[in-house]
């Protein structure tokens, strides 16, 4: 056999899309990853759209209930977004380096971890709910049907620790057209069975809220079945099992990038708790209003969550590789691009924002808050696209730590005491609380844009092998 021979990397499914992701054009490839989830999250948004209308026709403040429940997911969940973000830093720069044994052996490891951590805290919400729930001072007019809610949506949170789990890993590899394939079919049998369940429609009985998360709980068990079906035919190279080999170098280095993202993740689900609570003491029209809100903004949000993961695996993969220059250009394009993107959106939105929201309900006082609510942040999402598109950066470099701070400062710092003094103190009621949210989106965007233009975090944080090219 020859010398040049040698040095050819093993054909492995694995590495089918490393090439293009390391070489490829930007744009188009950052397109190419990032719209198949871009569509997977239209699909959502339309569950969400139709979920919280079906719950509007149920009830007119049961709609409020999955927003309160939100807080609870987010704060639950900090450990998966923690351990996903470390699992797609270290696995697409393993793939990058071409070192494909680790990358398989890192993706195990990561997958036990999920599926513990999944189990035991799904048991630690069904057993703190009550007590959440009362601190966050929720309206007796929905704390029943919440419990009842929240009960059945910790079973989701388990669910999704192993299918997020798998979809982080396939992303990892560049494979991301399969997941938001599979995902986008789970979430579409949800959007076709909720009214049945929510409403009783035909032989279903009518089980309001209790409808409502069923419907999620089945969309995550068929989830966690095709996406394993995925990885094990299409992927063998990354076998993925419950393992003990987990060692002291590989949690260190898993500390070093998740534990930034978990203390954002905990500390967003507790500002999100605080701020829920603020927003409650204002009385069930604001809460309802933040709510309908929310889910109205989702249709602009989607341009973000469905392509943003695109550049973590591009700036991963690209620093794997050694690419430093590559990785830095990709950050700020796709930063603009999304910026870009979300500035349309939001002004095609924003002049039918009272048509849209009159569709989940049809209380004026409801609907008129609803409407200062939008008029007060719908312009400013593209600036929160910016701090997405730097989380993203961080998850993909492995460096996580300033656009932690960064996020938690603008929660706390801005959207809580900021809010809480605009609201009560200086007396402006709802109005404070929705200004001090669009001020943090502004002022965490500016300064993201900086941090990736300019922040430190091009370096790899695996121990790099030489690759040889062909």
């Amino acid at each position: 056999m020859s010398e040049e021979t040698e040095e050819l990397p093993e054909i492995r499914p694995i590495s089918k899309y490393r090439d293009k992701i390391v070489n490829g054009p930007i744009l188009r490839t950052f397109f190419w990853l990032g719209i198949p989830p871009l569509v997977n999250q239209i699909i959502v948004v339309a569950y969400n759209l139709a979920d919280a209308y079906w719950l509007s026709v149920y009830s007119d403040v049961a709609v409020a209930i999955p927003r309160q429940m939100w807080p609870l997911i987010v704060l639950f969940q900090a450990l998966l977004m923690a351990l996903t973000a470390a699992s797609l830093g270290i696995v697409s720069q393993y793939v990058g380096n071409r070192d494909y044994d680790n990358a398989s052996k890192a993706a195990s490891r990561f997958f036990t971890l999920s599926f513990i951590s999944g189990a035991i805290l799904s048991f630690s919400l069904l057993a703190l709910r009550g007590f959440i729930f009362t601190f966050m001072s929720v309206s007796a007019d929905i704390f029943d049907d919440l419990m009842i809610y929240s009960g059945i949506i910790a079973f989701d949170i388990l669910f999704n620790y192993t299918s997020l789990t798998f979809t982080t890993l396939l992303q990892s590899i560049g494979e991301t057209g399969k997941p938001a394939l599979v995902n986008g079919i789970a979430v579409g049998i949800n959007l076709i069975l909720d009214p049945f369940l929510v409403l009783g429609i035909g032989p279903f009985p009518r089980l309001g809220v209790v409808g409502a998360s069923l419907t999620d709980v089945m969309g995550k068990i068929i989830s966690v079945s095709a996406l394993a079906y995925v990885l094990r035919r299409y992927y063998p190279d990354i076998k993925v099992k419950f393992t003990k080999d987990i060692s002291v170098s590989w949690v260190r280095l898993v500390l070093r990038i998740g534990l930034p993202v978990l203390a954002l993740g905990i500390t967003n689900g507790l500002a999100f708790l605080t701020q829920l609570k603020i927003i409650n003491m204002l009385g069930i029209v604001a809460a309802t209003a933040f709510s309908i809100g929310f889910v109205i903004m989702d249709i602009v949000d989607a341009a973000l969550w469905g392509l943003s993961g695109a550049t973590a695996i591009m700036v991963g993969q690209s620093l794997g590789a050694d690419n430093r220059k590559r990785a830095r250009e990709v950050a700020f394009k796709t930063a603009l691009l999304i910026f870009a993107i979300m500035t349309v959106s939001a002004s095609i939105l924003y002049p039918i924002r009272r048509n849209v929201a009159g569709a989940f309900t049809e209380d004026p006082s409801i609907l008129d808050e609803t409407d200062l609510f939008l008029q007060t942040l719908l312009l400013t999402l593209p600036f929160f696209g910016l701090f997405i598109v730097a989380m993203s950066t961080g998850r993909g470099s492995g460096h996580t730590l300033f656009p932690t701070t960064l996020g938690v400062t603008r929660l706390w710092g801005i959207r809580l005491v900021l809010g809480y003094l605009l609201a009560f103190p200086f007396g402006m009621g709802s109005v404070g609380a929705w200004l001090a949210i669009a001020l943090s989106n502004v002022v965490g965007g500016t300064i993201a844009v900086l941090w990736i233009k300019y922040g430190n975090w091009a370096e790899a944080v695996i121990k790099r092998k030489p690759i040889h090219n062909a």
